[in-house]
């Protein structure tokens, strides 16, 4: 199974128990293949420095490795404009497309009001963590 992950899970994940946090675990165990590219590791990079809840140094590159070595890295080819109210969120599709992912994990409603895009599901952590059940 082929998955992006948002920012917003990947913070919440890190900082707070619960079920970003599993999603994370999940990942770990290599349950899922993350998917990723450059747009999304910038904002989430970006994130981890700049996050309300500070990391330290040594935090912030492990994460960094972890993404950077467990991840498969895409390139998207196709430009969307499938989310309206926030343009910015459309790299996730975009990447998720060129990626054949199958799942877009997220808790960000201008995603998930989607739902699906051709054929990949739009879905919160809690609803992702309830296929490893």
């Amino acid at each position: 199974m082929r998955v992006i992950l948002d920012t917003n899970v990947f913070l919440s994940g890190i900082h707070w128990d619960g079920a970003s946090s599993k999603v994370l675990k999940e990942w770990f165990l290599n349950k899922f293949t993350l998917v990723s590219s450059l747009e999304i590791n910038r904002e989430l990079f970006s994130q981890f420095k700049d996050f309300k809840i500070n990391m330290e140094t040594e935090e912030i590159h492990f994460w960094e490795s972890l993404i950077l070595e467990k991840a498969v890295f895409v390139i998207p080819k196709i430009r969307v404009t499938a989310v309206k109210d926030d343009p910015d969120d459309n790299k996730f599709i975009e990447a998720a497309l060129e990626g054949k992912a199958d799942y877009i994990v997220s808790q960000d409603n201008h995603l998930l009001k989607l739902k699906e895009f051709k054929g990949i599901k739009i879905i919160t952590p809690d609803k992702f963590i309830r296929l490893f059940e």
